[in-house]
């Protein structure tokens, strides 16, 4: 599975709004223990103010375990791939109030530049509650540089913006960049700072031009309001509703050994390129072939009778007799060929790994001409997972294996009373799942740029591996599979769903 979630580690709301008898503000507040995040703009609550003294902001800060990513890059075997090969999103959900939502608005995502505490607070109406970080400090010995938190101003690579068209949307935003310089230290992890954008923050002017103790000067600032949004904090009660930092990244395996096409005309270079891997196993584990380590490896083709390589080496349409393959992860190693089929096709190939003189595997291919149509093929498949259990335990890390079959196809008695018949190969197939009691869905299809919820695949068939502690426990959930058919240019959701307890 190629996703990662990172729950908050610290979060709190601050302002400078009014409390209840419209005299003393919440400046000295703070939420820290609340479950629920809140954004809001007032203007003009204060009768007869026409120069913005009544502005009511509230902003929040967020914070994620960035330490916890480091790590994970770091361990071996590696649980995160190097920058440059995973994308992080910011996800945060929408809770409902009875209150007025605004619409059409759009938050600042913006990185702090100061440490803050998260505090203990819970009153989000009185004010009551005391504490740090609020409104005017950042910690209990510290106020911040600029009143309503102090954060980066680059920001090309510091601040994002999320919009929210009809109101009730959640967050979700590609933060990889500023995440990325966490990780590298170019910046100190702070966390975010999340407020309306500063022309729908409430307008205010004050006579020097500058903030006053507790107001932020914005003479380009709304005169309206913006009451009330609120996301869901890391203290909710509710699992898949948490504030995470979601790690995506493509995964797969895309393993041509059962899929394997001589070259055509009619296909794309790249579509003509087959790539095989080798997997090295010692006693259960994958590790590195010592010789070669993670160093180039070699592969030459050979023809052959049933069960062997005979003759000599198939020479390459670069007039080479080696394709030159390389490491992927820990005892995983992959070469890419193009083929030509001769005037009389072979049936059948054998793909030697070697470095120089020493032979790692032998291993067989059957190749296959690419098919032809006349007219725009239908596709429609049967699909099962071979080896779904009906509980899982939250600490497991599940691999499901399918095996497709068109529906079109008819066995004869030979392939019935074959003990093994082979699956079809879908090279563009996504799973997600969803939790059974109320649809919800707790991974989605990742069909986009980074593939994160494609499935795999190798000799045999199409695979995905699931991380069950993303799942939460006493629940059961159903995994929906989509496969990619070409002919009408669209993802096809397969009717069959796979049902599952985590325990």
């Amino acid at each position: 599975m190629a996703i990662r979630r990172y729950t908050a580690s610290a979060d709190t709301t601050i302002t400078n709004a009014f409390e209840a008898n419209l005299q003393l503000r919440g400046t000295g507040s703070n939420m820290g223990y609340a479950d629920s995040l809140e954004v809001f703009s007032i203007y003009g609550q204060e009768s007869g103010s026409t120069t913005g003294n009544s502005q009511e902001l509230t902003r929040f800060l967020i914070k994620f375990p960035i330490s916890t990513i480091i790590a994970d890059r770091a361990a071996s075997p590696t649980r995160l791939p190097a920058s440059g090969s995973v994308s992080f999103y910011l996800k945060m959900y929408n809770a409902e109030t009875p209150f007025t939502l605004p619409q059409d608005f759009t938050l600042d995502v913006t990185a702090v530049s100061e440490s803050w505490s998260e505090g203990t607070g819970l009153d989000m109406d009185e004010y009551k509650d005391k504490g740090e970080a609020n409104w005017l400090k950042a910690t209990s010995t510290t106020d911040w540089d600029i009143i309503g938190g102090t954060y980066h101003t680059a920001t090309t690579d510091t601040t994002y913006k999320a919009t929210f068209p009809v109101g009730p949307e959640n967050i979700e935003l590609n933060v990889t960049d500023l995440v990325e310089q966490w990780v590298d230290s170019t910046y100190a992890n702070y966390g975010f700072g999340i407020k309306l954008t500063a022309s729908q923050e409430a307008y205010y002017s004050s006579s020097t031009g500058e903030n006053t103790s507790v107001l932020i000067q914005n003479t380009g600032g709304a005169v309206q309001s913006y009451y009330t949004k609120k996301f869901f904090s890391r203290s909710t009660e509710f699992f898949f509703k948490k504030p995470v930092i979601e790690a995506r990244w493509d995964s797969r395996v895309s393993d041509d050994r059962e899929s394997f096409y001589y070259s055509s005309s009619l296909a794309p270079a790249a579509d003509n390129l087959n790539t095989l891997y080798l997997y090295n196993y010692v006693r259960g584990q994958l590790v590195n072939i010592p010789a070669v380590g993670t160093n180039d490896i070699l592969v030459s083709l050979y023809s052959g009778s049933s069960t062997t390589p005979t003759g000599t080496v198939l020479t390459l349409y670069d007039g080479n007799t080696n394709i030159t393959g390389g490491h992927v992860s820990a005892g995983i190693y992959s070469a890419s060929v193009a083929l030509t089929a001769a005037a009389t096709p072979l049936t059948k190939l054998y793909d030697v790994w070697h470095s120089g003189s020493t032979q790692y595997l032998t291993s067989s291919i059957i190749p296959a001409k690419f098919p032809t149509y006349n007219n725009a093929p239908t596709f429609q498949f049967d699909t099962t997972i071979k080896n779904l259990k009906s509980t899982y335990s939250v600490s497991d890390k599940a691999r499901f294996r399918t095996f497709i079959r068109n529906k079109n196809w008819s066995p004869n008695i030979y392939t019935v009373a074959t003990a093994i018949n082979p699956t079809d190969t879908i090279t563009s197939a996504s799973y997600k799942i969803y939790r059974v009691v109320d649809n919800l869905d707790v991974v989605g299809y990742g069909t986009g740029s980074n593939k994160s919820t494609y499935l795999s695949y190798d000799v045999s068939g199409n695979y995905f591996d699931v991380d069950m502690s993303l799942l939460e426990k006493g629940y059961k959930y159903g995994i929906k599979l989509s496969y990619y058919n070409g002919s009408i240019g669209d993802w096809i959701e397969q009717p069959e769903t796979f049902k599952f307890r985590v325990e």
